[in-house]
């Protein structure tokens, strides 16, 4: 582990992603953001003729298509080119810039739905007959007439429009004080050495075999984010409530209830989850017990829960092996699949390794017209190689939506997003197992898809229980204060680990450091993927052929159809907890397994 990071100028060129492809150069995007400006004053002077006649809302929308299209780009080719570096003045004001655009774009079009909204069923119905190509346009509004009762008049939706930008402060805060200018301190590694403590190398501290070291790393993480515990409250407090403002604003009796319905997806499905999860906590206890024995400790604290449990092997694997691996692991799903996504290796669709100023984390990233971006920071581990089969199962997901579908439904909703991603872990977990017969690498194996699976549906499900009492509260008028948050989060740890673990104080700060909690009902999606892409990969392994073409088929068709109706047309219906139980199922079956071999 080096010492100190490299800037981002001393990285080597192959491991970077390339922007190229989407601008060749700042000056190419300048001119872009400049014709979006120049193009919004015609589709403004759109107000008041929409229900005109067919060809008039034909037009329209494709204006609106175009725009929207190139803004994304403009959006995606900042956002993208800020986290490679988020402590760069010019590139952060890009993404400034490009996001009051928006908000003008959103602002200047705002009047179309309300317009859209005030056609009967009949006019609507003439105006396809009139206009075959407004065909294309069907589902998608369909879904706005859905909405109907919760679109505003063209005053206050523009008024909604004008006020996107300011809204979005408390996440641009956190954003900066999290990436920017939060700075973590330097721990002693095992061999007493100096190490400056990132967001990226943190989880490489909470594997070390070393006690110290991982005691060492969780309270220095977790101490920093208590230092600001104040003015973190205050974002995501400020986050959380406007989340509850756009609720009321659009006449929704929650902010679950306003989160979900952009998806169509009903409320019974969040509840199910939690419910569900909350009564199937006996299998984690028991994963936490054999964990702790095979540990040798007396008594498990929060910072043993990501060190392998079977200390004796050590599982190295560089990138170039994570890519040959991953490649072979996803055979199943097709020769022409494995191509494409080799293909995207070899095109420089990822940025690989961690640099000085570096978003942490890992995401697929792009629009429509771009490469399905991956930003990575990779680390020579088996995680590692798992996250690089989770973004490019994101990334291929995207290639083959927005190569099948047009603009308007060339994206996925955020509910099947984690669907693809966690299906290539789905498929790894057994090749891997396959390809050995040593008994500790397999069930070194099987305890990292163990903790793969807690960390995503467990932890997951239980920050999506936070998430709904944080907004519950606000939405009660109670103040959401670093004290009232840390005690929230410090019962549900109670709850879920408690049993069996030590639940260290520090442990209360931990929502001060989760980005995903200022996405809106994000995370929940997390689990109910990886528990759609349980049943899919089962089906496919077990089915072959048939099951393989329905789940490809869901890959293509983006958003032209509701996201509950893909699941189920690819073999899984979500509204149902069915599919979370035979995911819990699963992980027993895994629990014991390993339970066997110890």
């Amino acid at each position: 582990m080096p010492a100190a990071l490299s800037k981002r100028d001393e990285v080597r060129v192959e491991d970077t992603w390339d922007l190229s492809t989407i601008y060749p150069t700042t000056d190419a995007w300048e001119k872009n953001l400049a014709w979006v400006n120049e193009e919004l004053p015609k589709l403004a002077a759109y107000q008041g003729t929409v229900g005109k006649d067919a060809q008039t809302l034909y037009s329209l929308f494709q204006l609106d298509n175009k725009v929207s299209e190139v803004l994304g780009r403009l959006y995606v080719y900042a956002h993208l080119l800020s986290d490679e570096d988020t402590a760069n003045g010019p590139n952060q004001a890009r993404v400034g810039r490009v996001m009051m655009l928006a908000a003008k774009a959103a602002a200047a079009t705002a009047f179309i739905r309300p317009e859209v909204l005030e056609l009967s069923q009949e006019r609507l119905g003439a105006f396809f007959k009139d206009e075959p190509r407004l065909e294309l346009y069907r589902h998608f509004l369909d879904d706005w007439m859905r909405a109907k009762p919760h679109v505003r008049s063209a005053e206050v939706e523009a008024l909604l429009a004008e006020a996107i930008e300011p809204l979005q402060a408390p996440s641009q805060i956190f954003n900066m004080l999290n990436n920017a200018d939060l700075k973590l301190p330097t721990i002693k590694d095992e061999q007493g050495q100096d190490v400056e403590l990132t967001k990226g190398n943190y989880i490489l501290f909470l594997e070390n075999k070393d006690r110290r070291v991982r005691k060492d790393a969780f309270e220095a993480m977790h101490g920093s984010f208590l230092n600001q515990r104040n003015t973190l409250a205050a974002t995501l407090n400020g986050e959380v409530k406007t989340h509850v403002f756009g609720a009321r604003a659009r006449h929704y009796s929650s902010s679950l209830e306003a989160a979900l319905d952009a998806n169509n997806i009903p409320v019974s499905v969040y509840t199910n989850l939690v419910d569900t999860v909350a009564n199937n906590l006996g299998v984690l206890h028991r994963y936490l017990r054999l964990r702790k024995k095979l540990l040798g400790l007396d008594e498990l604290h929060m910072y043993d829960l990501y060190v392998p449990m079977v200390a004796e092997v050590e599982y190295k694997v560089t990138f170039e092996q994570a890519k040959a691996t991953v490649a072979r692991a996803l055979a199943p799903l097709g020769e022409d699949y494995v191509a494409d996504m080799v293909r995207g290796f070899d095109s420089r669709w990822i940025d690989v390794y961690e640099n000085q100023g570096k978003r942490g984390g890992a995401y697929s990233g792009g629009t429509y017209g771009t490469n399905p971006f991956v930003l990575l920071n990779h680390q020579d581990n088996l995680n590692s190689m798992y996250t690089l089969a989770h973004e490019f199962g994101h990334s291929m997901h995207s290639f083959y939506t927005r190569r099948t579908q047009p603009f308007v439904y060339g994206d996925y909703t955020i509910f099947v997003a984690e669907v693809a991603s966690t299906l290539n872990e789905a498929l790894l977990t057994p090749f891997l197992l396959q390809e050995t017969s040593d008994r500790l690498l397999r069930m070194y194996i099987i305890n990292h898809y163990l903790e793969g699976f807690r960390a995503t549906l467990y932890r997951q499900t239980m920050f999506a229980a936070f998430e709904q009492q944080i907004h519950a509260a606000a939405e009660a008028s109670e103040p959401l204060t670093a004290d009232s948050l840390s005690a929230m989060y410090k019962a549900l740890n109670d709850s879920y680990y408690g049993a069996e673990v030590h639940v260290d104080d520090l442990i209360a700060i931990e929502w001060a450091r989760i980005p995903h909690f200022y996405f809106n009902f994000y995370v929940f999606q997390y689990a109910t993927g990886i528990s759609a892409a349980a049943a899919l990969a089962k089906q496919i392994l077990t089915e072959g052929k048939p099951a393989v073409e329905r789940y490809r088929r869901f890959l293509t068709r983006g958003s032209s159809e509701y996201s509950i109706n893909l699941l189920r047309d690819a073999g899984v219906d979500m509204a149902s907890p069915e599919p979370v139980q035979q995911a819990l199922d699963l992980f027993g079956e895994y629990v014991g397994e390993l339970e066997k071999m110890v």
